[in-house]
């Protein structure tokens, strides 16, 4: 019985939203995802919840299947430095080096052609840069010359799980240009410094378990591990099959990077996202205070833009445009819409993914968050995108 087939049956759900069970079903019979989870809620509670297509093979994909959500992960970093915030124990214009000495050893690349000309950064990188992604760091994924210092050095990834991964060289002066990179994975070790626990352990005792957030972790267990979804990978044909890339966040690393290491389900996802609909509180738990978590949704890098970037690195990754055409700020949680796109999100509207294509948004004006959760690569596959944009119309249409 297909997902449809089956909420058709269930005389409670609201007629005009089984459309959107169809349209997941549609997505997966049409060869175009392998299998999708969805969800769909508000600042009052959870709309609705679907799912399509099989996790593993002879297994459905379904509210508890495990997604490595990997960067969606970079919004709860910048929850838990909120969080220290609201207290007073963060200034998010406190330079990066006061607080984590490594950080002053980080050099800028002068050029893109050789690697080896390096200077000193001409600015300090913020707390915020961090969170903004203008800190001067760039994933290698989208940035040719952090790519090659990385080959020839040998230093490993940031995303590897080692310290010595955090070492990377600048791509820019710190301030002056929007690039994504790992300024995530430097913040959630500010606020283990500040804090003094880790950031696991602050996450645990200052998220999860007050949002009620059950099956968001750091680490696989045994049950978590069986219900994880497949990862497959786009062909040149379109076609999908088995990936060979491993991108799972690192078990037991020498530090959580909080840019990459999660684990988590569509439903406690979309919990997370309706914290922030209710502007810090959720069913009465608050974590954040209104003020905080108003401004930490605006705009938080002036008149710089994000702007698209080519890949030189296709198996993990297509190139760096989520929204074509839209103009893209960011703020101290995600990336930011900065005007109106019709039939889908308002102005304002946070939203980013998972490499492996898991997706949010959350949209304060129509009061209204949606998941969108697949296991494919590459990073902002087209045919995942285009599904995202159906999903993401027809909400809209039902909802609003």
């Amino acid at each position: 019985m297909s997902n449809a087939e089956a909420n058709a049956a269930d005389p409670t759900r609201p007629r005009n939203l089984k459309s959107l069970d169809a349209a997941l079903d549609a997505m997966v019979s049409n060869g175009s995802i392998p299998y999708v989870v969805a969800a769909l809620g508000n600042s009052a509670g959870q709309i609705w919840s679907g799912a399509a297509g099989e996790r593993a093979s002879g297994m459905a994909a379904g509210g508890d299947t495990i997604f490595r959500i990997v960067s969606m992960s970079k919004a709860v970093g910048a929850t838990a430095a909120l969080i220290l915030a609201d207290r007073g124990r963060l200034n998010w214009e406190t330079p990066v080096e006061e607080i984590l000495p490594d950080f002053a050893r980080l050099v800028v690349i002068e050029n893109d052609v050789e690697t080896q000309l390096r200077r000193p950064a001409r600015t300090k990188a913020t707390l915020r840069n961090l969170a903004t992604h203008t800190s001067g760091l760039a994933y290698e994924f989208w940035d040719g010359a952090v790519g090659r210092y990385l080959a020839e050095s040998g230093m490993p990834s940031i995303v590897s799980g080692q310290r010595a991964g955090l070492l990377y060289p600048l791509a820019f002066d710190p301030g002056t240009a929007w690039q994504y990179g790992g300024g995530a994975d430097w913040l959630g070790l500010a606020v283990s410094a500040i804090d003094g626990r880790s950031i696991d352990r602050f996450c645990i005792e200052e998220i999860f378990e007050p949002l009620g957030l059950t099956s968001t972790s750091f680490e696989l267990n045994a049950t978590s591990a069986a219900l994880l979804g497949d990862v497959l990978a786009r062909k040149e044909n379109g076609e999908l099959g088995s990936s060979v890339l491993n991108l799972d966040p690192p078990a037991s690393p020498e530090f959580y990077g909080m840019g990459h290491a999660l684990y988590s389900t569509a439903p406690d996802y979309l919990r997370f996202l309706r914290m922030w609909l209710g502007m810090g509180s959720l069913d009465g738990v608050r974590i954040l205070s209104e003020a905080t978590a108003r401004d930490a949704l605006r705009n938080q890098i002036g008149t710089l833009r994000i702007e698209p970037r080519s890949t030189v690195f296709a198996p993990a990754t297509s190139d760096l445009d989520p929204m074509p055409g839209v103009e893209l700020s960011h703020s101290l949680v995600a990336a930011r819409t900065e005007r109106q796109m019709p039939g889908r999100r308002a102005v304002g509207s946070a939203f980013w993914g998972g490499v492996m294509n898991t997706h949010f948004w959350l949209d304060p004006t129509a009061d209204l968050a949606g998941v969108f959760m697949t296991q494919v690569v590459p990073f902002l596959d087209g045919y995942v995108m285009r599904d995202l944009e159906e999903f993401e119309r027809l909400s809209y249409s039902l909802m609003i």
